[in-house]
């Protein structure tokens, strides 16, 4: 069979397919590069400050809640093994209304995170070649992203093997170099990086960290979206979903707890910039070189993976009708891409350049935790109530304690990065009443079961 012959009746004329080409080793690589070790550096300072130097601990409570959550995510993806995500999991589980929405809030973290990965390398390579100026820096960033996710998912997993083994070279080093540093400072109160710095007591300035750090562990829940280009999804997706949390969980804890041994303080040069001074205590000059170099790759992946998600949410729901389906429900033939999609999301990003890091950091969050709970409640609907599975631990006690852990976590981000969430989901539900005529028309709903793909060529 030809590779441009459409293997799905309900596929458009002239239009291509998602490819079956992925096992587990490349849908963990695609959450860890998504997620980025290196991440935990991004608002290291911000938390430190936040939790008042204990950001280790944050990081603790944020992965408990992101264990149960992950978990929930994989029953679903074993349940509908498409692309969505969680659109795709409420839109099945609570109705079309519900699953857009749903869809809507998960738009806002996979929408920004890329900006905020553009922004981080514009910030850093300026910082290293002030000569090029931090706008041309984005926009070529941009550019590269954008072809390599127009080419292809196979050449995104190939670019993520490079990408994760500069960053594990990194940590190895930077964890050498740290402990030979706090070695040779004489004592160390290794317990200080979870009692903090009395600069912040209680654990309500802790949630405020942790929930702030909800954007480390986006990533595991993107592998989701990842599930038609799979090649068993129902097995593998659920089994990389759960290592890639597990795995980046374990690191983010690490890599913070040696930070605020080597770096005791909150006294940052900048704030945003805080674990440049973690580096130059570690390792001197030649570490935070080395540093840089390592997050701007970690960045790159993470905006490669990022994009090329969004673009299948984009896709799903223009598949379905909710959006344009000309325009985002498009799979190019030669490419087996959703290619507008991928360019609509490069053009949005393009808001890296005049957008703050801090905001950015707290809404991306924001949109996560929105659609976290939501997963977590289709797992009680789908599967205790739906299919009458009365295992009370399985399908109601462990997504309830995810559903609580996310909300408390919501409730925990500023009232700035809230009031601008409000306002997304205000602008989603106008726009759903715009598609339904004031909910006189069903909201479009294309049907989700499995896709054939194209093999690989």
């Amino acid at each position: 069979m030809s590779s441009t012959t459409p293997l799905n009746p309900s596929v458009g004329e002239g239009e291509g397919q998602l490819r079956r080409v992925l096992g587990v080793p490349s849908l963990v690589l695609f959450g860890l590069v998504y997620m980025v070790p290196l991440t935990v550096f991004t608002t290291y300072g911000i938390v430190t400050v936040e939790s008042g130097g204990r950001v280790p601990l944050a990081y603790v409570v944020t992965l408990a809640a992101m264990i149960f959550t992950a978990r929930s995510y994989a029953r679903m993806a074993a349940a509908y093994p498409v692309a969505g995500s969680a659109y795709a999991y409420t839109q099945k589980t609570f109705g079309a209304p519900v699953g857009f929405l749903a869809g809507w809030s998960l738009l806002l973290d996979y929408l920004f995170l890329p900006m905020l990965n553009y922004l981080v390398i514009g910030l850093y390579l300026n910082a290293a070649v002030p000569a090029i100026p931090q706008w041309l820096i984005v926009v070529v960033t941009i550019a590269i992203v954008t072809v390599l996710n127009i080419i292809g998912i196979v050449s995104v997993a190939r670019a993520n093997l490079l990408i994760i083994a500069i960053q594990a070279i990194f940590i190895v080093v930077f964890i050498v170099m740290a402990v030979a540093a706090v070695s040779g400072s004489g004592s160390v109160d290794v317990m200080a990086p979870f009692r903090g710095d009395g600069t912040a007591d209680g654990m309500a300035p802790v949630l405020a960290g942790a929930a702030i750090l909800c954007l480390s562990f986006l990533g595991f829940d993107a592998v989701s979206t990842l599930s038609e280009e799979a090649r068993d999804a129902r097995r593998d997706v659920p089994k990389a979903i759960m290592l890639a949390t597990i795995i980046c969980g374990v690191l983010f804890i690490i890599l913070s707890y040696v930070s605020q041994l080597v770096f005791p303080s909150n006294a940052f040069t900048d704030v945003d910039s805080g674990s440049l001074d973690v580096m130059q205590s570690a390792g001197g000059a030649f570490l935070a070189a080395f540093f840089t170099a390592a997050y701007v790759a970690g960045a790159s992946g993470s905006a490669l993976t990022s994009q090329a998600s969004v673009a299948r949410i984009l896709y799903a729901m223009g598949r379905d009708g909710v959006l344009p389906r000309k325009v985002f429900g498009h799979v190019s033939v030669k490419f087996g891409t959703p290619t507008w999609a991928v360019l609509v999301i490069s053009i949005v990003s393009l808001l890296a350049l005049v957008i703050d890091l801090a905001i950015l950091a707290s809404v991306v969050s924001f949109g996560a935790l929105v659609a976290f709970s939501a997963v977590n409640l289709t797992v009680i609907k789908h599967y205790f109530v739906d299919a009458g599975e009365k295992n009370v631990v399985n399908n109601l006690v462990l997504p309830l304690i995810g559903f609580v852990l996310t909300v408390w976590l919501w409730t925990s981000l500023s009232a700035e990065s809230l009031t601008i969430g409000l306002i997304w989901l205000a602008i989603g539900f106008l726009w759903l009443l715009g598609v339904t005529r004031g909910f006189r028309r069903p909201t479009p709903v294309l049907d989700l079961e499995e896709l054939p793909a194209q093999p690989a060529k």
